[in-house]
Formats: C-alpha cells, structure tokens, sequence
C-alpha cells in the first residue's frame, strides 16, 4: 500500500504556543497526528537523533540558535543527516534564506503561506521515503549514470538522495565545472543536474563549454536560488535543459529529468 502523509512523523519546531497549536490544528484537520513538538533547538536535535522524524517543521529563530545553526548540526551527524527539513518563517534576509536552502531543505515557507504549499511539502517528504522508478521509453532508468556538480557537500547528498527517490542510484559528484570537466573525460554519464554559483566554473560557464565540446548531447538541468531575471535568462540561453530552486520536489525533479531524458 502506498505511503500516505497521514502515515508522516513529523517533528514540530516552534517556540510559539499559539503558532504550533495553529499548525497543528491544520495537520489535524488532513488526518496528520504523528506530530511531536519542541520549543529549543537543542532539544529538537535530541528528539531528531532518537527518533529519525519523516519530516522536521521548523522557525527560524529559537531561544538558543537558529534553524540554520540546528541544520548544521543535523547535517553534520550520520544519524540525522538525511532528515527532511521545511523552513515556516516571516525572514527577508535573502543570504538567510540561502544559507537554509544550501542546507538540502524540501520547502521554504512564508508567514503567512498557502496551506497548498504546506501540503506539497509533506507530500514531497513522502515521495523521498518512497522510490518510484522514472518512466523512461526504451530505458532502463537503474543504469543511468548522473553528474551532480556544486560546491556544497550538503547540497550535493541533498540531489544525490532525491535521483535515489527515481530510482537513479549511480551518481558522480564534482564540487565545480573545473572539476566536472575532468570527471567527464574519465567517466560516462547520462546526465548532469548543476548548481548555479560556484567557484572556479560556474554552472553557466559549464554549460557554455559542454555546449561547444564533445558533451553538448549531455542535458543539463541547473539548480540556483539566482533571483537576476537577465542571468537566468543567459543561463537558459546556454542550453540548460530546466532551471528549479534548490528546493525541488522529488516529483518535479523526476518530470524534469524525463524530459530532459526523452529528448
């Protein structure tokens, strides 16, 4: 039987009463009560690390850190690191709201957000517990080979863990396009998902040299937080197949991927 968000742990990270009894209510109300919740960050990583929650609902700001700080160290321990992790918070501050989506996070939420968009989120934090094989015409989805290039190692294993949700389990990881480049005149691979701010090669000027090499067949799909219309625009023009924020869905990456494969 298939995973229902009902069926979700949820870890509830708020030091408000009144907004965690107002998210709870709404969980309640779609049949979610596997809902526990701490006030602290220290005692939310306690729970996370004895208890492996489906999903981490978090604020940004508690009375002893903040949920960038909390990220850290969940992503910095084996027992925790691959947890689920969406972000509910009335924060601005862009380079913030960046640091959290370098953290591999499912959602980044406003106050006040769409209850449409809570939903979507669980429903993505059920789809990576559950893996569901790429539909592929004419091929076999477990041979593929992808090329995940960015520079943070978290973000990386963030990628890596959703092409494990499609059923995509061989992976090759570069920290930037100089190293990407390399990777290619060694291994084969089938595709290649970028970030799009690195050091050294940037995944604009990646794709710029895969498109006049030997590796302009290779699709590539381009993962930025970028909010400049006219450098998207000149990504886009260098032949990347799709462009998402970093907080991609499974499913979306999954559509993505079979387009940019089908083609």
């Amino acid at each position: 039987m298939p995973l229902d968000i009902r069926d979700l742990t949820i870890l509830l990270i708020e030091p408000s009463s009144t907004q965690s009894k107002y998210l709870i209510n709404m969980m309640n109300n779609e049949g979610i009560n596997k809902v526990d919740v701490c006030k602290t960050g220290a005692d939310a990583l306690k729970f996370a690390q004895a208890n492996q929650p489906d999903l981490i609902i978090s604020a940004m700001y508690f009375p002893d850190m903040t949920a960038i700080d909390l990220l850290k160290q969940i992503r910095a321990q084996g027992s925790t690191q691959d947890l689920n992790f969406m972000l509910v918070s009335s924060e601005t501050d862009l380079e913030m709201l960046d640091q959290v989506k370098q953290a591999g996070v499912l959602a980044v939420l406003p106050k006040p957000f769409d209850s449409r968009d809570f939903f979507t989120a669980m429903h993505a934090a059920r789809d990576t517990i559950e893996v569901e094989h790429l539909d592929l015409n004419d091929i076999d989805v477990e041979s593929l080979k992808g090329l995940i290039v960015d520079d943070s190692q978290t973000a990386r294993r963030h990628i890596s863990r959703l092409l494990h949700t499609c059923g995509i389990e061989q992976t090759i990881e570069a920290e930037n396009g100089l190293q990407a480049i390399d990777i290619l005149k060694q291994e084969t691979v089938d595709f290649i998902i970028s970030d799009y701010n690195m050091p050294h090669m940037n995944g604009q000027e990646l794709a710029e040299y895969l498109r006049q090499s030997e590796y302009s067949y290779l699709p590539i799909l381009m993962v930025t937080s970028e909010q400049d219309s006219s450098r998207l625009s000149a990504v886009r023009q260098a032949g990347v197949c799709a462009l998402f924020d970093k907080t991609i869905s499974p499913s979306s990456l999954k559509e993505s991927l079979r387009a940019a494969l089908s083609n």
